[in-house]
């Protein structure tokens, strides 16, 4: 899957902007401020349905501008997806597919697969718990895009029993009774979401250990990837072995029934859910030590590569090619980072890359550039094929 087509209104620094793209590496280069992130911010938010900047949509429209529309042509195989998100703060937003509009905006999750690795995502090595939990669940939606209900269903639930505790700490009769109704709900959602997140660790954590081997070199640690769950069953952290079983949502959905059941008490006491996928956290490893608060700054950066390396070998390896987006990273990598990265930009179907200065790019990156600077944003290439034009 490739963007061949990019249009932007009202979204970020941009009033209007229309960009041709190619497959390959195409870089964006230009100063800081000119806008060049919120270019490939705008097709990872076609992937997400969310920035990996900032947590709302709000600041993603223009100053002054009533809303704002991303509009992409993408190519996939031999058939063309037209895809328009329009972003309404405060109100619903509206995305159409090929003109047609869906019901319900996540039912764009899944069609279109990036993978976006930039300096914010150190966070998911050093950051807190919930860093990590929604780059696993971001990950799982764009597998398994059926399970972006259950995520939604599971936050709803998790929402109104959280606003019944507090009321059941004054008013325990009525109160606990209707708590159990939500407990069913909360144990099943909670079953599937814990099996789906502990088969993605299984799934992702060998492609993570090849990409950190590859990134760290020689003599590097092994990267593991474990699971910490509020339910025993689901995992107390311990890095898992490749091919390891794991349970099914029947047997973690008891579980987390069980468990609810213990802390009954204590969550009446403070007033809110204290078991559960909501509090969980995805492991890193390197070697026998986990990597938060152990690792070095080099380690760090390694590792949080080698995720999103992974997560681009996952998403390849099921039969899916993911537009690969790099935000002003190079700069920020030694020389033997750098060429490992640049190994897997030259292989994907797609590679969108930001800089500052066109000379932190690997040259073998640079045929294709878009110059972004004074609210224009324009396309040259060197020594590639003709483009096939056109606009959505």
């Amino acid at each position: 899957m490739y963007v061949r087509h990019l249009q932007l209104v009202g979204f970020r620094s941009w009033d209007r902007v229309d960009l041709t793209l190619r497959p390959g590496p195409t870089v964006f280069v230009g100063r800081n401020g000119e806008g060049k992130t919120n270019l490939v911010e705008a097709v990872g938010y076609l992937a997400t349905m969310g920035s990996h900047r900032v947590s709302g949509d709000a600041p993603l429209v223009r100053h002054g501008a009533p809303q704002a529309v991303v509009r992409a042509a993408l190519r996939r195989e031999d058939r063309e997806l037209l895809v328009e998100v329009e972003i309404n703060p405060g109100r619903a937003n509206r995305v159409r597919v090929n003109r047609s509009p869906l019901a319900r905006p996540r039912e764009l999750l899944g069609l279109v697969k990036s993978v976006l690795f930039a300096p914010e995502d150190l966070a998911l090595v050093r950051g807190d718990p919930a860093e990590r939990r929604r780059f696993l669940d971001d990950l799982l939606v764009s597998r398994t895009p059926r399970l972006a209900g259950v995520r939604s269903d599971y936050e709803r639930v998790l929402k109104q029993r959280n606003a019944l505790l507090k009321t059941a700490r004054m008013a325990r009769g009525d109160a606990l009774a209707t708590l159990d109704v939500w407990d069913a709900h909360l144990v099943d959602l909670g079953g599937q979401l814990l099996a789906a997140r502990l088969a993605l660790v299984a799934d992702l954590a060998p492609h993570v250990a090849r990409a950190y081997a590859t990134v760290a070199g020689a003599g590097a640690a092994v990267a593991g990837l474990g699971y910490a769950s509020t339910v025993p069953l689901a995992g107390e952290g311990a890095p898992l072995a490749e091919g390891a079983a794991t349970p099914t949502a029947g047997e973690l959905s008891a579980a987390l029934r069980e468990r609810i059941a213990e802390r009954r008490r204590d969550e009446v006491d403070r007033g809110m859910t204290l078991v559960g996928p909501h509090r969980d956290d995805l492991v890193l490893h390197l070697g026998p030590a986990q990597a938060k608060g152990f690792a070095s700054h080099g380690e760090s950066w390694s590792l949080a590569l080698a995720l999103k390396l992974g997560c681009f070998a996952l998403l390849r390896a099921d039969g899916e090619e993911p537009v690969l987006v790099l935000d002003d990273v190079f700069a920020t990598l030694d020389a033997g980072r750098r060429a490992a990265l640049a190994d897997v930009a030259r292989s994907a179907e797609q590679t969108l890359i930001t800089a500052a200065v066109l000379d932190d790019v690997p040259p073998e990156l640079r045929g294709a550039r878009v110059e972004v600077g004074g609210g224009h944003a324009i396309l040259t290439v060197e020594n590639t094929a003709d483009d096939e034009g056109g606009s959505p």
